[in-house]
């Protein structure tokens, strides 16, 4: 594989990580959350990364596996992969506490309760942090994944995974500043959860890329999709429906399948 498309890849993991930056600056300068423009937000990303899933990334890896092995054994390997990937997200959902699951969905209302008896606050949101370098670490690997297979691929799902990232460095941001009163050290810690992305694009380069074959490449695109569709069945769609604007997170889910068809019909 080209040295170039694996830069590429890391930059745009990168770009998506790096996003949790932007929640911490809305969390600090915003007197209000835009529920209604993050309900439409989240379902978009949902809509993009759904659709890419099943009607870009799925069948590719069947269709490569089908290359190599029979017709039903490509799609059973395909299946395994996809199911995997569901499982090792929802693994790492399971074994984080829920108050400390950024996953977990939490109100714009809540992030901000300064109370002395705020959890977050009690915490310094340091486990929530955690928690969320945790999760964006799967998550920069499935996006180095997508960007091998063409950037027209990666492009909304690097969107995708920004928009959401987000309010989860809102959800770093708020609780750490309140407790610290550091705005420095919020940002900081933002941006730490952030590079979890591009540490994990980093990790699949090295671990993988000694060891290409098509097949590998194939099971990994099966592997990807599998995390995209628990990400967003488990975290977007639900926090799209979270702050009360349900037709919003719908126009926003079908928009986001409306665009990533558009794309993929264009390249």
């Amino acid at each position: 594989m080209e040295i170039n498309t694996i830069l590429v890849a890391l930059g745009l993991t990168c770009v998506a990580g790096l996003s949790t930056g932007i929640g911490s600056l809305l969390a600090f300068f915003a007197k209000a959350g835009n529920t209604r423009f993050l309900s439409c937000a989240l379902g978009l990303s949902a809509g993009v990364m759904t659709y890419v899933s099943f009607m870009d990334l799925l069948p590719g890896s069947i269709e490569e596996l089908g290359g190599i092995f029979t017709g039903k054994e490509a799609q059973v390997y395909a299946l395994l992969a996809f199911f995997a990937g569901i499982g090792v997200i929802a693994l790492i959902d399971f074994l984080i506490p829920e108050d400390e699951n950024p996953h977990e969905m939490h109100s714009y209302d809540e992030l901000n309760d300064h109370s002395p008896h705020n959890h977050h606050v009690k915490r310094a949101g340091v486990m929530v942090a955690l928690a969320i370098g945790i999760h964006n670490f799967p998550e920069g690997m499935a996006t180095f994944v997508s960007a091998l297979d063409g950037v027209e691929v990666a492009l909304p799902i690097v969107v995708a995974i920004a928009i959401h990232n987000i309010p989860e460095g809102m959800a770093v941001s708020v609780p750490i500043y309140y407790a610290t009163g550091s705005k420095v050290k919020a940002l900081r810690y933002s941006f730490l959860t952030g590079l979890a992305e591009p540490l994990g694009a980093a990790v699949a380069a090295l671990v993988l890329m000694p060891f290409w074959s098509p097949v590998i490449g194939a099971l990994l695109l099966a592997f990807v999709a599998g995390i995209m569709v628990y990400i967003s069945f488990d975290e977007l769609l639900p926090g799209a429906e979270q702050y009360g604007h349900h037709h919003l997170s719908i126009i926003g889910v079908i928009a986001g399948m409306a665009i990533m068809a558009g794309g993929l019909l264009l390249f």
